[in-house]
């Protein structure tokens, strides 16, 4: 299979199960919001290390907000309830109360629910005041630049996370140029985060080590360019240049629809020989999304 003469090769991305949150992040202007969305998102590529999975999602137009501001949605992912519970506690008293003029917000429906505003509340000191925002029960906590407003209840739900794919092209600059129109064109997907730098996976892994027993994860050294000549490598002889997209999302419906269009995007760029997937032969997750079937 070909689109625009680059190869599709006939293989599938494994995904794994996360609990995902989906939050509101507006501010008096769209660049505030952005710094807020930003602190709250960092440290949040993959949960080998970091202590969740985090992105930006997409900007809120005020129109469509709860406080008439503008916004970005931003995705929390972690495949631990207590875990997710800790992180938002974190991420919003830490990243997003501390940001000017910023507020928070549910934007996941959910029968489960995380109180993080609730618990958020006693920061106030007895100051606070319980409002109600277009049908949300919402605190107010009084702080040094006015009142920072966070909503009571955040949803969470089973999500989808390790949707990729590989973008091989002739040289690094070229697959560069690729991995960030496909960051553009999946952005542009709703309930998808492309956790990773720039929404780019420089290094890639695999599961634990070949040589040293206390790593979760190692190198894939398969997919190394440099390592093209000394180990059996997946890499085609002619691909110099080699970035992994990864995406977590709402549900497998959401992760397909922007692997499909981050690989359409990536295709268009002269110089992509070749588009692969991740996957660990069903040793990390149960998802199992061929590229040929996208299409």
């Amino acid at each position: 299979m070909q689109i625009n003469d680059v190869d599709i090769k006939n293989t599938y991305a494994e995904g794994f199960g996360i609990k995902v949150t989906r939050i509101l992040v507006t501010a008096a202007t769209q660049e505030l919001a952005k710094i807020a969305a930003t602190e709250a998102t960092g440290y949040g590529t993959s949960v080998i290390g970091c202590p969740a999975e985090a992105g930006i999602d997409c900007f809120v137009p005020a129109e469509e907000t709860p406080d008439g501001r503008p916004g970005y949605a931003i995705m929390i992912c972690h495949a631990s309830k207590k875990s997710l519970d800790h992180e938002l506690m974190e991420r919003i008293g830490m990243c997003i109360l501390t940001a000017p003029t910023a507020a928070a917000f549910n934007l996941l429906d959910s029968e489960d629910v995380l109180k993080t505003g609730f618990k958020l509340k006693y920061f106030g000191d007895g100051f606070e005041k319980d409002l109600e925002i277009a049908g949300k029960t919402v605190h107010s906590i009084p702080i040094m630049s006015g009142d920072f407003l966070v909503e009571s209840t955040f949803g969470f739900k089973d999500g989808v996370a390790g949707g990729n794919f590989f973008i091989l092209a002739k040289d690094q600059m070229t697959g560069v140029k690729a991995a960030q129109l496909a960051v553009a064109a999946i952005a542009n997907v709703e309930g998808v985060i492309t956790p990773f730098p720039g929404g780019m996976v420089a290094s890639g892994s695999k599961v634990g080590s070949n040589k040293y027993s206390f790593l979760p994860a190692s190198t894939n050294e398969k997919m190394c360019v440099t390592l093209k000549d000394e180990v059996d490598s997946d890499i085609r002889e002619d691909a110099d240049g080699v970035f992994e997209i990864v995406i977590d999302g709402i549900d497998e419906e959401s992760v397909k629809a922007a692997m499909k269009a981050g690989i359409q995007a990536a295709c268009a760029v002269d110089g992509v020989l070749e588009i692969s997937a991740g996957n660990f032969e069903g040793k990390l997750g149960s998802y199992i999304m061929n590229l040929h079937d996208l299409f």
